[in-house]
């Protein structure tokens, strides 16, 4: 490695390392400051091993398979708040005292990546479309290939209304919930790939030779890995500690310090997609971590709740089940909307708003008045775009094998050049749509690689409708 190329690469590496020495210091020595500093060395040691984390999953795209590298990276952007998740639902099993924080993390993680990281990434995209193309945008239109992970999104927030209305979360759904993730990889592994855009340190990492890369980035996940796990306990027992001696909410302090610490280094790589231009990139991370919190990381909770000596299902309390209901409605509106493809400006504002509202609303009577919001404008939202949801329903299942397969019919152009929405230049990111659902649009019609020349793709505009589903 040249040192030109090693310190821009070494430098944020060995910061993050650093932050972590502390936390790693105090928990091999066995000593144990007062919670308020322990709170900050272990919560700087998590966010820091998240980072490395994120970093390593995003550069491991480079030998990975485009849409898998996608499903790994959401595994392991995860990984921090499942660490924390899983030492509480373990706890619970010999701790009653612990059940009511066991599904906390899970549920503020998850609306903080609908409420805040979903609208904020489009927000910034459209803004970054719209100076570069000296007009307005107006919605980020997402790629074909996201109808897929709605829909798998889709049916694990369905599937989630049976947490609350049974007021627990089953050994049975916890299995089922696993393997409808298993399913959600195997899936990704045979999806098209794609040459890999890389920004940041992630992209520095990707340049490296592929010795030298493969060696960081696993040298990366095992340290970054191994950080995590030796502060979660000290993190979660100092989050509680801290709440009790400063007259705070546990609750609140599980809930939302946790989930920032670990879903921030996931918040910036996307927020870098989108500054790059990047927004479907950007969109599709958050989704996948969506799918993998609703499926890999719910269904863990009643196995870690068996293995501590717990029962075959992990009871809630009343406060659980609300925060579970809100969560669910929540999500399901993220979907419905989403079933065109299309991420449209006022759906960022509704869904940052309705998340800033749980705080000036709080107590069970505003959690359940959130409730019915969500919940019905994602009627509102399915019954509008109601000829979307089977395809999004079948997605996950389409092109699997069977026994009596029918033959693909033949297509009836030659192939040739690719079609993808665009606004202006920005390929496949954004698209201006005036018309708004069932109307036209711009779209760029790109030549095939062949036909480059030194001014750049050969283009042609050309007025077209959306597509539609067959």
């Amino acid at each position: 490695m040249s040192p030109k190329l090693a310190r821009p690469v070494g430098r944020p590496i060995v910061l993050c390392a650093a932050l972590t020495v502390p936390a790693l210091v105090l928990r091999l020595s066995g000593v144990h400051p007062a919670a308020a500093l322990s709170l900050a060395a272990f919560g700087a040691a998590v966010v820091a091993a998240s980072f490395l984390l994120a970093w390593g999953a995003e550069a491991a795209k480079v030998d990975i398979a485009g849409p898998l590298a996608i499903a790994l990276l959401a595994v392991i952007a995860v990984l921090p708040e499942y660490a924390v998740d899983l030492y509480f639902s373990y706890t619970a099993g010999h701790n009653p005292d612990y059940v009511q924080y066991a599904a906390a993390n899970m549920t503020g993680s998850n609306r903080l990546l609908l409420g805040l990281g979903w609208p904020l990434v489009v927000i910034i995209s459209l803004w970054v479309a719209s100076r570069r193309s000296g007009r307005g945008v107006r919605e980020l239109v997402l790629q074909s290939g996201n109808r897929t992970e709605l829909g798998f999104l889709l049916i694990a927030s369905l599937v989630a209304f049976l947490i609350p209305l049974s007021g627990q979360i089953s050994l049975v759904l916890g299995f089922a919930l696993l393997g409808f993730f298993a399913f959600y990889l195997w899936k990704a592994s045979r999806a098209e790939t794609s040459e890999p855009e890389l920004v940041g340190p992630a992209a520095r990492i990707g340049r490296l030779p592929r010795r030298r890369r493969r060696l960081l980035v696993t040298g990366l996940f095992v340290f970054a890995a191994a950080v995590i796990v030796l502060s979660a306990e000290p993190f979660a027992e100092s989050l509680i500690t801290t709440g009790t001696q400063l007259g705070i909410d546990r609750f609140l302090l599980v809930q939302w310090v946790a989930p920032l610490a670990s879903e921030a280094p996931e918040f910036i790589v996307a927020i870098l997609f989108a500054l790059h231009g990047k927004g479907t990139d950007a969109i599709g991370t958050l989704i996948s971590s969506k799918v993998s919190q609703w499926t890999m990381l719910v269904g863990s909770l009643p196995v870690a709740y068996l293995a501590g000596g717990g029962g075959t299902a992990l009871p809630l309390d009343g406060r659980q089940v609300e925060e579970f209901l809100l969560t669910a409605t929540q999500a399901l509106l993220g979907v419905a909307v989403l079933l065109t493809l299309r991420f449209p400006r006022w759906l960022a504002f509704i869904l940052l708003g309705l998340f800033a509202a749980q705080y000036a609303v709080p107590g069970q009577a505003g959690r359940y008045l959130l409730c019915a919001i969500y919940g019905g404008i994602a009627v509102v939202a399915l019954v509008r775009n109601r000829r979307y949801v089977m395809p999004a329903l079948a997605a996950p299942f389409c092109g699997l094998p069977g026994p009596a397969q029918q033959a693909p019919r033949a297509p009836r152009l030659e192939p040739g050049p690719r079609l993808s929405w665009s606004h202006g230049e920005e390929r496949g990111d954004l698209l201006p749509y005036p018309g708004g659902s069932g109307g036209a649009g711009t779209a760029v019609l790109e030549a095939p690689a062949r036909t480059r020349t030194r001014s750049g793709l050969a283009k042609v505009r050309m007025e077209t409708y959306p597509e539609r589903d067959r």
